[in-house]
């Protein structure tokens, strides 16, 4: 049997999401007898891999990197799904949209020198499926762990 390449990614979040996926228990480890997990901030791998089947994707879009992330992801991988509120409508992460970059930056930094380089933010603050193709979401803040469990599951059931 062939297992399935998944891969977990935490963009601009909290990383709730990822705790939601631990909390599976028993269920996660149902998942990973048929997956192999080739990329996670739950282990020590540096490049996004070739030929993920299905990545499942935490937090908004909100600076440089995010953003080169998703498209890597999008192009490496058959099924992208938004991994709870950040990922699926920006949730706290978007928070800084209304008062707009310069004024949220001058809130947060104030007289501190602050050098805009060091992140590269992005303007606003988008969720996923607004810079890639998404093929599912789960919702939620965090993610309830049996919502994870069954769409994965159901991932794995459908044909190649």
């Amino acid at each position: 049997m062939k297992l399935i390449r998944l891969a977990t990614v935490w963009l601009s979040g909290c990383s709730g999401c990822h705790m939601s996926l631990l909390n599976m228990h028993q269920g996660l480890l149902e998942i990973l007898g048929r997956c192999d997990l080739v990329y996670s901030p739950l282990m020590d791998v540096k490049e996004y891999p070739d030929q993920v089947d299905i990545a499942l994707v935490e937090g908004a879009v909100a600076n440089g990197d995010n953003l080169e992330m998703a498209r890597i992801i999008r192009q490496r991988t058959a099924v992208v799904i938004s991994l709870g509120d950040c990922a699926v409508n920006g949730n706290v992460s978007a928070l800084r949209n209304p008062a707009g970059l310069a004024a949220t930056c001058e809130r947060s930094y104030g007289e501190v020198e602050w050098h805009p380089k060091l992140t590269e933010l992005e303007v606003r603050v988008l969720p996923l499926h607004q810079v890639i193709r998404v093929e599912a979401f789960i919702p939620g803040c965090p993610p309830d762990p049996e919502l994870i469990r069954r769409e994965i599951l159901l991932r794995l059931a459908l044909p190649g």
